[in-house]
């Protein structure tokens, strides 16, 4: 008790001589160690009186004669979130700022337009304040967001600063049993929604999520969390998971290759994705298949090698499989044109675009799934939509019916690679199966 009481009076005394930075972390630890004391007093031998409530002890604290400097040069801390229907300059003065001037500056046009798409409701708000009251600085994060917008006095002018967040990853794993449905179940395992989506999208080859998910079907998922000075900003890439549906396992693994390429693969070597997509457009319409068709330009029959999907101009186009860029350019009737090839025997072909993804040419590498163009209308077309082939050995297949080939496994040297690259993960994912087991059981 009586080394408790020397603490006490250390702390009263900083808080007497008013050290800014340290008041109310030294307040709330002076709190704590009165209420402790107080209940320790209530169960003493012989206590002739009641112990003091947390009332009074906070009372008491708030006649103490703290007087902060005015000359300290350390800045006061005050963060909250921008509420509905508030002005940047009436957060900065919630949150400590009184320099009218500075104030009237955060509401001018320019800054206003400095921080468009930043400043709304929600979007995290960071103040450094002298203790009278001047600007150090501000940040404005939204949530989820890489980037914060600091805003800062130079030469008695606010200035907006765009700088990217220092970020540290950090893993985390969860795992849990269906018992109605899998977003249910994900949701209340406390996963973040785009690792959940990710995962669904992982095993949605093998699970049909809608039909074959049965009650006492169970995942496992290890994942990234990135943090900004100890607080979660997003979630990143799922590094391992485990699906168990009706008794059967199914696994991923993120995979990098010597090349720095990142993939999935199962406990095997065997890729998660399949060899080529269908479509290299995600919402579409086949407007013209592979057959004979009348020309919609020259009015003529002809043969008609590829399959065009209807699309808006500027629709995203992807590569549909990994490869190298063998063409780009300009090609008589199909306009804007980007021929990949895909191995030794397929190519693809990408016509009609309006434009094609910056810093795309020739030997440039892309992966699957890559938006490599735009949908348009240039070359011989009537209206915006994209052509697409499907070559084996320079033989034009129809890419509605062909036999897609699978993607490569991993073999080699590549394969032991990886074997020793999950060890680590496939022994937590196990650990993290036989936990819930125990918890269940």
């Amino acid at each position: 008790m009586l080394g408790e009481k020397t603490a006490i009076l250390a702390h009263l005394k900083k808080l007497r001589e008013g050290d800014p930075v340290q008041l109310w972390r030294l307040a709330s630890v002076t709190l704590g160690s009165l209420v402790g004391m107080a209940a320790a007093i209530a169960v003493m031998p012989g206590a002739a009186t009641a112990p003091p409530t947390t009332e009074t002890i906070v009372e008491q604290l708030g006649t103490l004669p703290v007087s902060i400097s005015r000359n300290d040069p350390r800045p006061f801390i005050r963060e909250d979130r921008i509420r509905s229907g508030e002005s940047l300059a009436g957060a900065l003065r919630r949150l400590g700022l009184s320099n009218s001037d500075i104030a009237a500056q955060a509401s001018s046009p320019r800054i206003i337009k400095d921080l468009a798409g930043t400043f709304r409701p929600g979007t995290l708000i960071t103040v450094a304040s002298t203790a009278e009251g001047g600007l150090h600085s501000a940040s404005l994060t939204l949530p989820g967001s890489d980037n914060t917008y600091v805003l800062e006095t130079q030469n008695g002018k606010l200035q907006v600063t765009q700088k990217a967040l220092m970020l540290d990853s950090r893993t985390h794993m969860q795992s849990g049993v269906i018992q109605s449905s899998l977003f249910a179940a994900m949701d209340s395992a406390g996963l973040p929604d785009s690792v959940a989506e990710e995962l669904a999208k992982i095993f949605g080859d093998d699970i049909d999520f809608h039909t074959d998910l049965k009650k006492g079907d169970r995942f496992s998922v290890i994942y990234e969390i990135f943090y900004h000075q100890g607080r979660a900003i997003r979630a990143g890439r799922i590094l391992a998971a485990e699906f168990i549906n009706q008794g059967t396992h199914h696994s991923a693994y993120l995979f990098t290759n010597q090349n720095g390429h990142q993939d999935y693969y199962n406990r095997d070597g065997k890729s998660r994705k399949e060899g080529f997509l269908r479509s290299p457009l995600e919402f579409s319409r086949v407007s013209s298949g592979f057959s004979m068709r009348l020309h919609p330009v020259f009015g003529t029959w002809r043969e008609h090698k590829g399959v065009d999907y209807a699309a808006p101009h500027g629709t995203a186009v992807k590569a549909t499989s990994d490869g190298a860029v063998e063409f780009v350019g300009q090609q008589n009737g199909y306009g804007n044109f980007i021929v990949l090839r895909h191995g030794d025997k397929y190519t693809t072909g990408y016509g009609h675009l309006s434009s094609f993804a910056r810093g795309l040419k020739p030997g440039s590498r892309v992966t699957q799934g890559e938006t490599i163009g735009y949908v348009g209308s240039t070359g011989w077309a009537t209206g915006p939509h994209l052509h697409y082939e499907f070559r084996i050995n320079n033989v034009h297949q129809d890419p509605l019916k062909v036999s897609l080939p699978n993607a490569t496994p991993l073999n080699g040297n590549s394969l032991t690679s990886f074997h020793t690259q999950i060890a680590p993960l496939s022994a937590r994912l196990t650990q993290l199966q036989e936990s819930k087991t125990a918890l269940l059981d």
